[in-house]
Order: C-alpha cells, then sequence, then structure tokens
C-alpha cells in the first residue's frame, strides 16, 4: 500500500510541473523600472526593449523615444535585475534525500573527471521551480564525492531535458582537495582537531594523477582511458579547474599546485580562510566561490560575523568573488542566494557590488559573462522585474521573469499552495 501511496505522490508532483516557456517570438519593452545593471550601475527610470530573445536596447527612458513593440510591460516603481546565478549546485541532481532512487548526485571511485553531471540533471525537478520566484534563473549543476567529483556544466532554469537547459557543456572539473587536519570525537564528544597524517601522501596522490593525465594526452595511444580523456582541456584552459578547499594551507597548497601544472583557470569553491591568502590569490588570478553566508564560523574562538564580512574581506582585497551554497539542504535552500548577497550588504559591502556576487562576479567566474550576468545591449534577455529589493526576502516579489526572453512561469508547489488556502481564508 505505502508502494503505491508513494507512486501516486510523484505522479501528482509530476503533473505539477510548469511547461517550459516557447522561444521568443514577440518584441518586448520594458519601462520605468530601475534596472541594476549588475556592473554598479543603476538607471533609475529605463527603458529595455527585446528582440529574439537579446537585449536590443538599454538605457535612460527620459532620454530615449521607444519605437513600438508587440508587448509593453509598465515597471514604474519596480526593480529590474539580471538573472542571479547559482554556482556549484545539486540542483536537479537529487530529488528527494530520503529516495535512493531520486539521489544521482555522485559516482563511486576517487578520480572521476570523466563523470559528467549534466546528463543526470532533471530539468523538471520541483526544486527548480522553487528556486526561480526568488530570481535564481541560472546554475551550474556540479557532481559531489571522490577525490575528483567530476566535471561540471550550466544551464538555464526552464527547459524541457537536459539538452535544452545547456549553456555551457563541461565546463570544468571539481577536485576536493585534502583538509590538512581532521576532527576528532562525536559530536556530543569533540575529541579536538587533529593534523591529517596522510596529507602529503593525498596531495601526491592528486600530483600523480594530474603528471599521468599529461603524458596520456601528449601520447598516441590506441585505447582510450576514459577518466584521463576527461581531463584533457585543462592546460588549454577550455576547462577551469574548481579546488574546494577552505583552510589557509589548503588554499595556498592549491595556488602553488596551480603554478606547478600550469592550470590557465583555476577558482578556489569554500575558501572559508581566503581572506588571509588575498594578495596571492589576486597575484595567481584566482578567484573564489565562497562558501554559504548563512553560518556559523568553522571554530568557536572566531569573530561570530565572520561568515557575513568574508565576501567584503575578499573584494577589498581585489579578488573576484561570487557566492555558492554547497552544504546541509542546499537544493531546497538555492532560492536564498539573493539573501545571502543581502548579508553581505548588511555588513558593510555596497549593495550593488553585493549584487553582483551573484550576478556579474558569478558570470564571469564561470565564463558566461559575454552573455549573462549584466544588462547590456546585446546580451541573453535573462531578467526580471520584482515589487522591491530583491535581496530582501521582506521585499522580493517577482511578477516577471524572462529568460533569454522567453516569459517563464513563476508558479511553483508553493504557490499553489499559497493560492488555495489562501481562497479557503478567504472565503470564511
Amino acid at each position: 500500500m505505502k508502494k503505491y501511496i508513494f507512486l501516486l505522490l510523484l505522479t501528482t508532483i509530476a503533473f505539477g510541473q510548469q511547461t517550459p516557456a516557447s522561444k521568443q517570438t514577440k518584441s518586448i519593452l520594458i519601462l520605468g523600472g530601475r534596472a541594476h545593471v549588475g556592473n554598479g550601475t543603476v538607471i533609475e527610470n529605463s527603458l529595455i526593449s527585446i528582440k529574439d530573445g537579446k537585449i536590443a536596447i538599454i538605457g535612460d527612458g527620459t532620454l530615449m523615444k521607444p519605437a513600438k513593440h508587440d508587448i509593453v510591460i509598465n515597471a514604474s516603481g519596480k526593480e529590474i535585475y539580471p538573472g542571479f546565478i547559482a554556482p556549484n549546485t545539486t540542483l536537479g541532481l537529487v530529488e528527494i534525500d530520503a529516495v535512493k532512487a531520486t539521489d544521482d548526485e555522485s559516482e563511486l571511485g576517487e578520480m572521476n573527471p570523466h563523470i559528467r553531471s549534466i546528463i543526470a540533471y532533471n530539468a523538471e525537478s520541483g526544486l527548480v521551480e522553487v528556486a526561480r520566484p526568488n530570481g535564481v534563473l541560472l546554475a551550474q549543476i556540479t557532481p559531489r564525492g571522490g577525490r575528483i567529483s567530476g566535471t561540471s556544466s550550466i544551464v538555464q532554469l526552464d527547459a524541457w531535458n537536459w539538452e535544452d537547459a545547456i549553456i555551457k557543456e563541461n565546463d570544468g572539473i571539481h577536485l576536493n582537495w585534502p583538509r590538512s587536519y581532521s576532527r576528532a570525537g562525536w559530536w556530543a564528544e569533540p575529541g579536538g582537531i587533529q593534523p591529517n597524517k596522510k596529507y602529503d601522501e593525498q596531495t601526491t596522490e592528486i600530483q600523480d594523477f594530474f603528471n599521468n593525465a599529461k603524458a596520456y594526452a601528449a601520447s598516441k595511444v590506441s585505447v582510450k582511458d576514459i577518466p584521463y580523456e576527461g581531463m584533457k582541456g585543462i592546460e588549454s584552459g577550455d576547462k577551469q579547474v574548481f579546488i574546494h578547499a577552505d583552510g589557509e594551507k589548503e588554499i595556498i597548497d592549491a595556488i602553488l599546485f596551480k603554478k606547478k601544472n600550469n592550470i590557465k583557470k583555476m577558482t578556489i569553491v569554500g575558501g572559508y580562510y581566503a581572506y588571509k591568502n588575498a594578495a596571492l590569490l589576486v597575484e595567481n588570478n584566482v578567484s573564489v566561490l565562497l562558501r554559504r553566508v548563512h553560518d556559523l564560523p568553522i571554530l568557536e574562538d572566531e569573530d561570530v560575523n565572520l561568515p557575513f564580512k568574508n565576501a567584503k574581506l575578499l573584494t577589498d582585497a581585489g579578488v573576484l568573488v561570487g557566492l555558492q551554497n554547497e552544504g546541509d539542504m542546499e537544493r531546497m535552500q538555492a532560492r536564498n542566494l539573493p539573501f545571502y548577497a543581502g548579508t553581505c550588504a548588511a555588513w558593510g559591502m555596497d549593495r550593488e557590488k553585493a549584487l553582483q556576487l551573484i550576478t556579474s562576479n558569478s558570470a564571469k567566474i564561470l565564463g558566461i559573462d559575454a552573455n549573462y550576468g549584466t544588462l547590456e545591449t546585446g546580451k541573453s534577455a535573462t531578467l526580471f522585474i520584482s515589487d522591491g529589493d530583491a535581496l530582501d526576502m521582506k521585499t522580493n516579489k517577482i511578477s516577471t521573469a524572462l529568460i533569454d526572453g522567453r516569459q517563464i512561469s513563476l508558479e511553483s508547489h508553493q504557490t499553489e499552495l499559497y493560492e488555495r488556502y489562501k481562497e479557503k481564508f478567504e472565503n470564511k
């Protein structure tokens, strides 16, 4: 009986999915909104013309006379933003944590650069729908587990399947750098911090794998080695290396690893203590996708507000910084990304710079800034209109969202429940 109830539940969820929007065929004109370009610029009374999925014109609406458009949207008194970008997320790889059949975020083995997360991406995930009403319209779908987890890809969040969703396929590999220390004891009986005696051995294994991959790429072999094939493109810069590390020593060692292996593009993911190595990061052109802002400090004797201040410390030092959400309940909390940026603003960052943490900065880090991340002529019309400040959960209420000029649905399971019970109690 339980089996049938579960199948009925899944069927109900599947039927609740919103149909992806059709390709833009009619020109759209958005007038009067306060446009946050995403590069620090704000246009107070904007005019945005959208044709064929691109921004044809953007500028000051008081100085421009708009041509005739098929659809005109009055955004007076509202705020306009580029679509927010969620890097390093397992959104669409796991639907229900407790149901193993819906969990496809990791693969067996330690060195898996050939594992492509995109083929496991479920474009119809209910959690994808939940992220969109808060302005999260793009994501980097990233595998987990092992030493080298696999290869990520970047998608837009309104598609029938992963092939339709693709923006940038196989953008980089994700390497979980060993920790130089470990914690001993249960959570209730902490045993303190202990050095990782296998740290040197583990880093040597990583170097050996890179050496072998380089030798393989330079050789003429008749039989393909699939994991080594997955490493191709790193030396040329076609693929980026995302190194997941938080500790000061680990970040220094990762930068030295970049130099030794002539890695063109590298980003630190996590980077909790990256501010201590800021000068080294800038010198070596290494960006940071910072760990979750709404979190507690790693050590009990640290400033309790350090997670809130971290982004400002790095950006003030000249490091290119984006925000990501890896951790507990990360898929469900992907929708909170704009509020992480809002917290950074509350703790000292200029509000437009905080916005860049989830728009232009992330687009630059992921290599999609030619088309996404800012509201500029010629770029993709991936944007949304909010009644208020999109970085504030009290005022971020989105009325319209576009991906590549397509007006997408903002309905989700939550909005359906809201309307149902709103009607119930209003009729009493």
